[in-house]
């Protein structure tokens, strides 16, 4: 079976193409597939129309060539990691403050560039802005997070000097802000000596540092590193406490069962969305990545652009944190991960992390006698109708799926498309909802068989309730 990664930033995707290993798989079925042979790699910059190509020794030597440079910049002290033209295919050349030089040889890794087939091929030079070296970065760290591509494939790197870290704290504050991930990080620590050189993956922690490795609280880098989760064990009046979100993406299951992630996924925007309150403030879009747990509770969050790490406080997400002294510690939970973005134009968009692998579907017992759904298709238009007035503001089809139990009470309403998300007051639902259960965002009745039904509300004032056919 052929398998795609991708790692994408706003100036950089990573595709990945490959296989299978077949006597190392079954290890995994309760996972998403493991791409542990790889055949073709893809790297896309923003500016440029072709994507550089290659084998498994183009990737190999891209990754050491990014992590080596980003550690050179950061650290101002030559790394010949990156400049090793001799046994590299993939270098970088530092041309000024701002511009950074990426040099690809031959041997397969230009195809995607109109160069002749030939042995003894130009190499391919593209200049680089710092934002876009930093895509890059984060592109591979993305790639190191992900247990299931290419696990044997790990990160080493060299420290530097100790002498040079003291006179490079004020560089290291400026481009932490950047340098958001993991290897990120890991490549800052080691330019400054604070780290031994790390191997990114698989985490072996040592026995003895289990423990500690799950409470110790490390607040001083939230300042200068938009990863934050809390901390697993509870104590009275706990505060959530700073930890790192893609070590606890590296040590336990990720929930991928597109059903499930569709359910978390409308618990996320219920917390979020009726805490965004400061939403005139932002100036431009904040992304973030979330970890969530089964139970909806948000154990963790990690910036994905500069103004998402500085605006953070500008989002409920620092008190939306679980709590460990109100809830179960997080130990090996399996985590679903999301795609949060704070947009200017007021709006909140939630979404799984990777996608959906397949049309999710609903979970619960249904109701499906024809004769009963289609009784219960008819009451439910007629008390929808009979308190929807007024006339609509929108201008495009609202689209929702509404649940009711046997007798017709609604069970559960979910939006379908983002302007029912937006115009979700203009429609009797919310109120419906609320005089059962007391609260707009509480959860779906969900004891008892349900019958499913698409209700759209029109702009002409036109109302049109179906049966249930499944997500689109």
């Amino acid at each position: 079976m052929n398998i795609q990664r991708k790692y994408s930033l706003p100036n950089c995707t990573l595709l990945l193409e490959g296989l299978s290993d077949v006597t190392r798989a079954a290890q995994f079925q309760e996972m998403r597939p493991e791409l542990s042979i790889l055949v073709n790699a893809e790297c896309s910059l923003s500016g440029y129309n072709q994507p550089l190509t290659g084998g498994r020794e183009f990737f190999e030597s891209l990754v050491r060539a990014v992590s080596g440079y980003a550690q050179e910049f950061l650290s101002s002290v030559p790394n010949p990691q990156a400049h090793n033209h001799e046994s590299e295919l993939v270098e970088f050349q530092k041309i000024d403050s701002n511009r950074h030089r990426l040099i690809i040889h031959s041997e397969g890794a230009s195809e995607g560039f109109d160069h002749p087939n030939n042995s003894k091929r130009a190499p391919i030079e593209i200049d680089l802005n710092t934002v876009q070296l930093f895509d890059l970065v984060e592109a591979v760290d993305q790639f190191f997070a992900d247990t299931q591509t290419l696990p044997e494939l790990s990160l080493e790197l060299q420290p530097v000097t100790r002498g040079y870290g003291g006179a490079s704290q004020a560089l290291i504050k400026q481009a932490l802000p950047a340098a958001v991930g993991v290897s990120s990080l890991a490549v800052a620590a080691i330019a400054f000596n604070l780290i031994a050189p790390p191997e990114m993956r698989p985490p072996q922690p040592k026995p003895d540092e289990q423990t500690s490795s799950t409470t110790k609280s490390v607040t001083p880098l939230a300042s200068a590193t938009p990863i934050s989760t809390v901390a697993a064990t509870p104590t009275p009046n706990a505060k959530p406490q700073v930890k790192d979100l893609e070590a606890l993406l590296n040590t336990v299951s990720e929930i991928t069962d597109p059903s499930q992630l569709r359910a978390l996924n409308r618990q996320v925007y219920n917390q979020i969305h009726p805490a965004w309150t400061k939403r005139s403030e932002l100036q431009q879009d904040l992304i973030y990545r979330l970890g969530v747990a089964a139970d909806g509770a948000i154990v963790g969050y990690k910036a994905l652009n500069k103004e998402a790490n500085l605006g953070v406080g500008q989002t409920p997400l620092p008190n939306l944190l679980y709590n460990p002294a109100n809830r179960a510690p997080i130990s090996n939970e399996p985590i679903a991960q999301f795609r949060v973005v704070f947009t200017t134009q007021n709006v909140l968009e939630v979404s799984p992390w990777r996608g959906y692998a397949r049309t999710p579907e609903v979970v619960g017992a249904k109701i499906t006698d024809s004769n009963i759904v289609k009784g219960l298709n008819q009451k439910l238009y007629s008390t929808v109708r009979q308190s929807w007035g007024g006339t609509p503001t929108f201008t495009r089809d609202l689209k929702y799926r509404v649940a009711v139990n046997k007798d017709g009470v609604i069970a559960d309403y979910e939006p379908l498309n983002q302007v029912a998300f937006d115009y979700f007051r203009e429609t009797p639902l919310p109120k419906m909802f609320n005089d059962i259960y007391g609260s707009n965002v509480a959860a779906p009745n969900d004891k008892e068989p349900l019958a499913h039904f698409q209700v759209i509300f029109k702009p002409s004032g036109k109302l049109e309730v179906a049966p249930w056919q499944g997500y689109q």
